[in-house]
């Protein structure tokens, strides 16, 4: 195990034009992976190296593209694109594969919703994706489940990477950038333009080779073992859709300046009222109305259509057209009973840290021995506090420790939080004796 920070050597070099993208022949082959140091500097990647493939839109054609990825060889690069900040549903609008042999394809799983024969073709693959927990549960949902993956943004963590976004590491590992102009467009749009698809396309195009760069890495650091266990559990748990929380409705921005049970219950009455529109049209819950004109019209309580309309966020023509929907929304709540009003809800776990002080001293002190002991740690391996295990396990194992604190009852203890073997391994002992309180 190796604590230094990771190095910016290629695995091996290759000769001028052996590369997928290859740069110039008379540019020398640095042993550096960072920025290319000709003086061009890095290379943009702007185009596929095999063009930028038209969707795939018909049965036909994907059973051409299953024969094709079945036949190919090695870890496949898998990647989706949402339509986050247009859309209600999470659902993948354009999904985008490559592998060696089969080249790139773009599926549009609109019209092809179901996507399991290709699922069942590249099965016995690993499957390489970038930051695997925001697109693990769209790809189920069309029928795409890995059996094995390796995630480069969580390697990346892991090897002690401080930039951990594709174009970064993509530019400081194997010295191409990518553009990232499109990452937060509507992809539920059709039909979607070339510019749109090149895009998609090179998300693709270097995850591979990007993926045995970060090996090379892992293996060097002696993390190897660490990621394997990271990358199944996220095969584990993965694909799950997201924990419905209680009361969403609390997470409305600005309900902190909200003050009392009535005005919460507004709150609470017109995101309802917006989500059930949301939902039905598809559409971004903000599109419909804007968590700002929520707390607008919760604090004020307006009565009419005239007072309604002058608050912020009320102003557009889609928001007004729904002005009746808002007003009914807020008579309702103001015509509930007291009982039926909103009441604090019941805390799961220990209280936010900001009041462990007041609640309970003692714990306070425990946690902040704990944190000091992930924060060393952590950094003595160079890999972040969070990724060495998740701040809930720390505060959960301060507030109630186990009855009888000793490594084995910390690390059973932790276990039962969902760590892992590795991160039991390196902090199970030290968090142990953090927990004792000093006499």
């Amino acid at each position: 195990m190796t604590d230094e920070p990771p190095l910016r050597r290629r695995a091996a070099q290759r000769r001028a034009g052996d590369e997928p993208h290859s740069r110039p022949a008379s540019a020398p082959v640095s042993e550096t992976v960072g920025p290319d140091p000709t003086p061009g500097g890095p290379v943009p990647l702007l185009t596929p190296r095999d063009g930028t493939p038209a969707p795939v839109e018909t049965p036909a054609r994907l059973a051409e593209v299953v024969a094709r990825f079945a036949a190919g060889t090695g870890p496949v690069a898998i990647d989706a694109e949402r339509a986050s900040g247009y859309r209600y549903s999470q659902r993948a609008y354009l999904v985008q594969l490559r592998r060696a042999g089969a080249g790139t394809a773009l599926i549009d799983p609109l019209p092809l919703p179901d996507l399991s024969a290709l699922d069942e073709a590249i099965a016995d693959a690993e499957w390489v994706l970038h930051a695997a927990s925001q697109d693990l549960a769209c790809l189920a949902e069309v029928g795409l489940r890995p059996r094995r993956l390796f995630d480069t943004e969580l390697a990346a963590r892991l090897a002690g990477f401080e930039r951990v976004g594709l174009a970064a590491l993509t530019e400081q590992l194997l010295g191409y950038t990518l553009e990232k102009h499109h990452s937060a467009a509507d992809w539920s749009s059709r039909p979607l333009p070339e510019s749109w698809l090149t895009y998609a396309a090179l998300d693709v195009e270097l995850l591979v080779e990007l993926r045995d760069a970060l090996a090379v890495e892992l293996e060097r650091q002696g993390k190897e073992k660490w990621a394997a266990e990271e990358f199944a559990a996220l095969v584990a748990s993965g694909a799950q859709p997201p924990r419905q929380r209680p009361d969403p409705w609390r997470r409305t921005s600005g309900i902190h300046r909200v003050r009392g049970a009535r005005a919460q219950a507004r709150v609470r009455s017109l995101w309802y009222a917006r989500d059930a529109i949301a939902a039905r049209r598809d559409s971004a819950p903000g599109r419909v109305l804007p968590d700002a004109a929520i707390i607008a019209a919760a604090e004020l309580d307006p009565k009419d259509e005239r007072t309604l309309l002058t608050l912020p966020g009320f102003g557009g023509r889609s928001v007004r057209r729904l002005a009746r929907v808002w007003l009914d929304a807020l008579a309702e709540a103001r015509a509930l009973p007291d009982d039926a009003l909103p009441v604090a809800p019941a805390v799961e776990g220990p209280p936010p840290p900001h009041r462990w002080a007041e609640r309970d001293p003692v714990a306070a002190a425990r946690l902040a021995r704990c944190r000091e002991v992930v924060t060393r740690i952590a950094a003595a391996h160079t890999v972040p506090p969070e990724n060495l295990i998740a701040p809930d396990s720390v505060r959960r194992l301060a507030w109630i420790p186990p009855e009888e604190v000793t490594a084995e009852t910390v690390a059973e203890t932790l276990r039962g939080y969902g760590a892992r073997s590795w991160q039991v391994g390196l902090i199970a002992e030290e968090l142990a004796a953090a927990l004792v309180d000093p006499a």
